[in-house]
C-alpha cells in the first residue's frame, strides 16, 4: 500500500507540471516581445520596459483578483466532489468581477505617458512607451477571462489544456510581433505599437482558445459555463472580492515593488534600465517554476481543506515547499555559472554599444541568483496559504517585507550610499527574504497549531 505522502507527491507533481510548463509559457510569450525590442536597440527595450513595467501591476494585480476562483473552486470540490452549480457561480462571478476591474484600469493605462513623465522618466522613452501602451493595453480583458478559465481547469485537476494553448501562442505572439513590429506580412511597420498589439491579439488568442476547449469538451461541458451568465449573485460576488482582493493587493505589492525598481533604474541611466529588464526577464523565466508549485498546492491544500482533512493539508502544504526550494538550488546554479550565455538571448553581446548594459545584467543576475531561495519560497509559501483561505496576512506581510523592507533598502542603497543598480537588487533580495521568512512562520505556526482546515 502506497504510503499516504507518496500518493500526494504524485498528486501534487502530476498537476504542478503543466501549471509550470504553462508559467514558462507565458513568460516565453512576455519575453518574445522584449526578444523582438532588442533587435531595434537598447532604447527600445528601455521604453518597452517601463510601459511593460506599468501594464504589469494592472495586470498583476487583476490576476491575484481572478486566482481566488482556485482556492473557492477546490474546496467546493473537497466538500463535494461532482459539484456543478458552485463551480459555476465561482466562475461567472470571477469573469464579472474581472471586467469591473478592467474598465477604470483602460482608462488609467491610455494616460501612461502622463504617467511616466510624472515619474520623472525621460520625455523619449515615456513618449514610446505610451506608443506601446496603447496596443497592449487591450489584453488585460482577454489575459484576465482566460487565467479565470485556466484556473477553473486547475482546481478540477484538468491543468494540460491550459499548457496546450499556452504553447499555440507562442508562435502566434512571435509571428504576430515579428509582422507588426518590422512591418512583414502585409502589414505597415508599427515600432512599439505593433508590439503591444501582438500581445493584445495573442491574449485573445489565448482566451478564445481555451474557452472553445471549454464549451467542447466533454468533462468541462457539463457546467456550462456560458449558461445564465448575467444572472445576479450577490454573495458569489461577494466572496471572490472578499478572498481575492487580498491576493490581488498582495501580489500588487510584489510585482510594483520590480516596477518600483524599474522606475529607479530609469532615473540611475538608460543601460541600468536595459540592464534591469533584461536581468528580470530572466529571473520572472526561473520564477515560473515555483509559482507553479505554489498555484498547484492552492488546489491540493483546498481539496483538503473542504474536506477538512487536516493531515492531508500538512502533506501537500510541505511536499510543496520542499519541490520549490529545492528546485530553487538548481536555479540559483545556473544563473551563477551561465549569466553571460542567458543574456546573450536579449542582447548581442559582440555590440560595443551592448557592452556597459551586459557587464551591468551580469551582476543583477548575481543577486538574482541569491534570492532564488526566498523567492521560491514566498511563492508557494503563499499558494499553500491560499489553499487555505488565509489571504488577508500574507497582505500585511507583503506589505512590510517588499515596501518597507524591499524599496527601503534598495533606495537607501542606491542613493545615499551610491551602490545604483546593485543597491536596488539587494533591495529586491532583502524584501523576498522577509516576505518568505514571515510566510512560512505563519504556516509552520498554523500547521503545528492544528489551525489549517479551520
Amino acid at each position: 500500500m502506497r504510503s499516504p505522502w507518496r500518493t500526494e507527491a504524485g498528486a501534487l507533481i502530476a498537476l504542478a507540471l503543466p501549471m509550470i510548463a504553462g508559467n514558462i509559457a507565458w513568460a516565453a510569450i512576455a519575453a518574445s516581445d522584449l526578444l523582438l525590442l532588442g533587435r531595434r536597440g537598447a532604447e527600445s527595450v528601455a521604453a518597452g520596459a517601463l510601459a511593460i513595467n506599468l501594464f504589469h501591476a494592472l495586470l498583476i494585480f487583476g490576476m491575484g483578483l481572478v486566482t481566488a476562483a482556485s482556492p473557492l473552486i477546490a474546496s467546493e470540490r473537497g466538500r463535494r466532489r461532482h459539484s456543478v452549480r458552485d463551480v459555476r457561480r465561482t466562475v461567472h462571478q470571477t469573469l464579472r468581477a474581472a471586467l469591473f476591474f478592467v474598465l477604470p484600469a483602460w482608462a488609467l493605462l491610455w494616460e501612461c505617458e502622463t504617467i511616466l513623465l510624472a515619474m520623472g522618466q525621460e520625455p523619449d522613452l515615456a513618449r514610446g512607451a505610451a506608443a506601446l501602451m496603447h496596443g497592449l493595453q487591450w489584453a488585460l480583458l482577454p489575459f484576465l477571462g482566460f487565467t479565470t478559465l485556466r484556473n477553473f481547469i486547475a482546481a478540477l485537476e484538468r491543468p494540460v489544456w491550459g499548457l496546450v494553448i499556452m504553447l499555440a501562442a507562442i508562435p502566434f505572439n512571435v509571428l504576430m510581433g515579428w509582422a507588426l513590429i518590422f512591418g512583414h506580412l502585409g502589414f505597415p511597420e508599427m515600432g512599439l505599437f505593433g508590439a503591444g498589439l501582438a500581445s493584445s491579439l495573442s491574449s485573445s488568442f489565448l482566451f478564445i482558445g481555451l474557452l472553445a476547449v471549454i464549451l467542447l469538451d466533454r468533462r468541462f461541458r457539463r457546467y456550462r459555463l456560458m449558461g445564465r451568465f448575467w444572472t445576479r449573485d450577490r454573495e458569489r460576488h461577494r466572496q471572490v472580492w472578499a478572498l481575492g482582493l487580498p491576493i490581488a493587493v498582495t501580489l500588487g505589492f510584489e510585482t510594483t515593488v520590480f516596477n518600483a525598481s524599474a522606475f529607479l533604474m530609469g532615473l540611475i541611466g538608460r543601460d541600468s534600465l536595459a540592464a534591469h529588464a533584461v536581468a528580470v526577464q530572466i529571473a520572472a523565466l526561473v520564477f515560473m517554476v515555483p509559482m507553479g508549485i505554489g498555484q498547484a498546492a492552492t488546489v491540493r491544500v483546498g481539496i483538503a481543506h473542504g474536506r477538512r482533512d487536516r493531515a492531508a493539508i500538512g502533506r501537500a502544504g510541505w511536499l510543496a515547499l520542499i519541490l520549490g526550494t529545492g528546485f530553487a538550488v538548481g536555479a540559483a546554479t545556473l544563473l551563477l555559472l551561465f549569466p553571460r550565455a542567458l543574456i546573450s538571448a536579449f542582447l548581442d553581446l559582440s555590440d560595443p554599444a551592448n557592452a556597459q548594459t551586459v557587464t551591468l545584467a551580469v551582476s543583477f543576475l548575481g543577486i538574482a541568483a541569491l534570492f532564488q531561495l526566498v523567492d521560491a519560497a514566498q511563492a508557494v509559501g503563499a499558494g499553500v496559504l491560499r489553499g487555505v483561505q488565509d489571504t488577508k496576512v500574507p497582505m500585511i506581510f507583503a506589505l512590510i517585507g517588499y515596501w518597507i523592507v524591499g524599496v527601503g533598502v534598495g533606495a537607501f542603497l542606491a542613493f545615499p550610499l551610491h551602490m545604483a543598480g546593485l543597491g536596488i537588487w539587494i533591495g529586491l533580495a532583502s524584501g523576498l527574504g522577509a516576505v518568505a521568512s514571515l510566510l512560512l512562520a505563519r504556516w509552520a505556526l498554523r500547521e503545528r497549531l492544528g489551525l489549517v482546515a479551520f
